[in-house]
C-alpha cells in the first residue's frame, strides 16, 4: 500500500504535474466566473514554475543531501558492492535490449570501476520496475549486458530485481547476500540519494559504507537566477523534493530512525 500511496502522491505533488493541475483548477474556474481563484491559481502555478527552473533552488535543495556522506579513503578489502538500480532508460531497454543509462547512469560506471579494484567482489544489482503505469526493463535485468560489456565476470553478479524502492531494494538485498560480520560491503547510489539509502540499509541489519556517486551539485551554488539550463534547474528541483518529501515519509511511517539520517544516526 505504502508502495502505490506514494507514487499516486509524488504524481500530483511533483512540481511540474502540480503546475499544469493548477492551471487546469484555473481554467475550469475561469468558466464558473471565479476570477479570484482563476488569479490565484495562475500565479501560484507560474511562481513554481519560475523558482524550480530559472532559480538555483533545486541545487541549493540537493547539496546538504549530497554533502551528508562523505565517500571514504579506499579500503584495502571489500567483499561485495551493492548499486541500487535508477541507471537505466528502462522502456528503451526493453524496446531494443541495450543498456541505454539515464542521468544516473554514474551508478553503473563506477560500480565496473570498483569490480575491477576489487576482482574478488559479489556485485549486488537491486533493482526491479518501480514504474505504477510504465512499462520498463527493470536495472537488475539489464545491468549484466553492460557489466559483461565491461568486463565484470556474469557469475559475480546477484541479481536483485524485485525491488520496487529503496526500502525493498535493503531487504531484499540482504535477502540474497546474507552478508556475515566482519565483511566490508559497499553502498553505491547517486549522491542526493545517500541518506535515505543508508537508513534503509541500516534499518535493515545490513551494514554498508556509503560510496556516493551521480553529484548534482559542485557545493559552491548560490542564491542566484539563470545559474543552470531550464531543464536541468527542473530536474534538480523535482529530485530534490522527492527526497526531502521521501525522508519525511520513511521517518513518520517508521521506516528510518531519523528525518535526515548522516553518519552519526
Amino acid at each position: 500500500m505504502f508502495f502505490y500511496l506514494s507514487k499516486i502522491f509524488w504524481f500530483f505533488a511533483q512540481p511540474l504535474n502540480f503546475a499544469i493541475f493548477l492551471l487546469a483548477a484555473g481554467l475550469v474556474a475561469s468558466f464558473f466566473r471565479r476570477r479570484r481563484f482563476f488569479r490565484m491559481a495562475t500565479f501560484a502555478a507560474l511562481m513554481i514554475l519560475a523558482f524550480a527552473t530559472w532559480t538555483s533552488l533545486g541545487s541549493l535543495m540537493l547539496n546538504p543531501l549530497e554533502e551528508r556522506f562523505q565517500r571514504p579513503p579506499q579500503p584495502a578489502k571489500v567483499d561485495g558492492i551493492v548499486v541500487l538500480g535508477g541507471g537505466f532508460e528502462g522502456a528503451i531497454n526493453l524496446a531494443r535490449g541495450g543498456y541505454e543509462l539515464n542521468s544516473g547512469g554514474d551508478r553503473f560506471v563506477e560500480t565496473a570501476i570498483l569490480a575491477r579494484r576489487y576482482p574478488n567482489a559479489r556485485i549486488v544489482v537491486s533493482g526491479g520496475s518501480g514504474a505504477l503505469t510504465l512499462e520498463g526493463e527493470g536495472d537488475a535485468d539489464t545491468a549484466p549486458r553492460l557489466l559483461e560489456a565491461l568486463g565484470v565476470a556474469r557469475g559475480r553478479l546477484v541479481l536483485e530485481n524485485r525491488s520496487r524502492n529503496t526500502y525493498e531494494n535493503a531487504l531484499l538485498s540482504k535477502e540474497l547476500v546474507t552478508p556475515k560480520a566482519g565483511e566490508t560491503w559497499l553502498l553505491v547510489t547517486s549522491a542526493f540519494h545517500m541518506p535515505r539509502s543508508m537508513a534503509l540499509f541500516a534499518k535493515a541489519g545490513f551494514e554498508v559504507i556509503a560510496w556516493p556517486v551521480d553529484y548534482r551539485t559542485s557545493g559552491e551554488e548560490g542564491v542566484g537566477l539563470f545559474t543552470d539550463n531550464p531543464a536541468d534547474s527542473l530536474q534538480n528541483t523535482t529530485m530534490a523534493m522527492r527526497e526531502w518529501i521521501g525522508l519525511l515519509a520513511y521517518w513518520l511511517s517508521g521506516r528510518i530512525d531519523d528525518p535526515f539520517p548522516g553518519p552519526e544516526s
